[in-house]
C-alpha cells in the first residue's frame, strides 16, 4: 500500500466530507478512493471516517489523525522539493476578492504561471465567508479587517482610501469642507456580505478614527454598483483609491475631505490555522506580496 497516497486520499475526503467531491479533486475514480481508504483503515487498525448515504464525518481517531496528516504531507512535500531542487507543483485552489483580482492579481498572473508552470491554479471569485476546509480552498485573498479567528492571515498590502462624489452631486449639495457639513449630504451605503450591515463612513482625524453618520436612501451590495452609483451622482462613497483612480483622472468623480481621509484598507491572504502552509500556498502568498508591494 502507498501510505502517502492513502494519506492524501483520507485528507481530501475528510476536508470535502464527500467521496465524490474528493474524487473530482484528485482526478481519481470514486471506487479507487473507497478501496484505498478501506485498506488504509485496515492497516491502521482503526476507523477514520463514518460513512452514511448523506454525509461523511470523521471519528475521534480521524480528527486526531487528520491534523497529523496535513502537517506530515506538507513537510514531506517541502523536503522533497528542497532536496530535488524542483519547483512546487500540483493543484492550488484560491478564492479572490473580485476587484483586487481585476486590478492587481489577474494582470500579473502570467508572471506567476511562467515562474511556476507545474502549479495548476483553480481560481474562484467571492466577497463572502468561505469555509476553506469544506469547500476545498487552499487560501483566500480578502480586503478589510480580519474577523475570523479560525484562519491565519498574512497582510500583503495596506491601500489608501478616499471619500469622493461626482461633480453633478457636488453642484447640487455643495462640497463639504468639514465633517460637520456631512449632515447636509447623502451617502451611498455599502452592505457587508458577511454581516448584512452597512459599513459606516470613517475618517482619520488627528490620528484617531472617527465614525460619522451620513444619511442615504440607497444601499448597495457590490463594488461595481457602488462605484457606478457615485459616478451617477447618487451620493458620497468611500473606497480604495485604486478603484476610483481612473474616474478621478477623467473628472467623473473628485476626492473630497482629503485632510481627513478614511483609514487605510488592509489586504490579507488567509488560510486555515490547522494546516501547515504547503509550498504551493507559500510561493503564491510570497508572489502576492510582490504584486501588492507598490500598491496604494
Amino acid at each position: 500500500m502507498d501510505q502517502v497516497k492513502a494519506m492524501k486520499v483520507f485528507v481530501r475526503i475528510y476536508e470535502r466530507s464527500s467521496f465524490t467531491l474528493a474524487a473530482d479533486d484528485l482526478n481519481l475514480p470514486r471506487a479507487t478512493l473507497t478501496h484505498t481508504l478501506n485498506q488504509f483503515e485496515a492497516w491502521l487498525g482503526t476507523r477514520l471516517l463514518e460513512r452514511s448515504t448523506r454525509r461523511v464525518r470523521p471519528t475521534l481517531d480521524g480528527e486526531a489523525y487528520y491534523l497529523r496528516c496535513v502537517q506530515l504531507l506538507a513537510e514531506l512535500e517541502e523536503a522533497e522539493l528542497a532536496f530535488r531542487s524542483v519547483a512546487p507543483k500540483g493543484r492550488l485552489r484560491v478564492d479572490l476578492h473580485g476587484t483586487l483580482a481585476k486590478y492587481f492579481v489577474i494582470p500579473a498572473l502570467p508572471q506567476f504561471m511562467e515562474r511556476y508552470p507545474e502549479i495548476e491554479l483553480c481560481i474562484s471569485e467571492a466577497d463572502r465567508f468561505v469555509d476553506l476546509i469544506a469547500e476545498g480552498v487552499d487560501c483566500v485573498l480578502r480586503a478589510g479587517t480580519l474577523g475570523d479567528s479560525s484562519l491565519i492571515g498574512r497582510r500583503v498590502a495596506t491601500l489608501r482610501q478616499v471619500t469622493c462624489a461626482s461633480p453633478a452631486y457636488l453642484r447640487k449639495y455643495g462640497e463639504p469642507k468639514s465633517l460637520a457639513d456631512l449632515t447636509q449630504h447623502r451617502a451611498v451605503n455599502y452592505v457587508s456580505r458577511t454581516t448584512a450591515k452597512l459599513f459606516p463612513f470613517e475618517f482619520m482625524v488627528d490620528g484617531e478614527l472617527k465614525e460619522v453618520p451620513v444619511d442615504g436612501a440607497l444601499s448597495v451590495l457590490g463594488a461595481e454598483i457602488y462605484a457606478a452609483s457615485a459616478v451617477a451622482g447618487l451620493g458620497l462613497i468611500q473606497c480604495p483609491h485604486y478603484r476610483m483612480a481612473t474616474q478621478i483622472s477623467q473628472g467623473l468623480v473628485q476626492e473630497i475631505l482629503a485632510d481627513t481621509p478614511p483609514p487605510p484598507m488592509p489586504v490579507s491572504v488567509l488560510y486555515p490555522h490547522n494546516r501547515h502552509m504547503s509550498p504551493r500556498v507559500r510561493v503564491f502568498v510570497d508572489w502576492l506580496s510582490e504584486v501588492f508591494a507598490t500598491a496604494e
